[in-house]
């Protein structure tokens, strides 16, 4: 397959695989007599690197998965603990701000006299 080609099976653009080249999660194919052609080798990495990425783990994380022996599983669970504590620590931050936007709705939503919150917790000088 020539890149284009590549990409479009892969689901991604051309910019994104030469990105996985330049950060070496994806290996640039020789140039031959003419373009240079994946195989389907190329394409099962592509689609492990964009399953890895949709279960949340870095770039530079894939790359360490992307090296890992197959049958280290410590090192791999490992990788996925780590990865499972940040998810963790970003649902707890988003839990937070959900609450205070709530709250703010909430107080909006009262029909009591002077401006909004939600106005003025954003626009700390007044001006609407």
């Amino acid at each position: 397959m020539k890149i284009g080609e590549f990409a479009r099976a892969g689901g991604v653009n051309v910019e994104t695989i030469r990105y996985y080249q330049r950060r070496g999660l994806l290996i640039e194919p020789p140039r031959g007599q003419g373009p240079r052609r994946y195989g389907i080798d190329d394409l099962d990495r592509l689609r492990s690197i964009r399953a890895a990425q949709t279960a949340g783990f870095t770039l530079e994380e894939i790359a360490t998965l992307l090296a890992l022996d197959m049958a280290d599983r410590s090192a791999a669970q490992a990788l996925a603990n780590s990865r499972i504590a940040a998810l963790d620590e970003k649902i707890a931050t988003l839990q937070t701000m959900r609450g205070a936007l709530v709250r703010l709705a909430e107080a909006c939503a009262a029909e009591d006299a002077g401006p909004c919150p939600i106005i003025s917790a954003f626009n700390p000088i007044g001006v609407a």
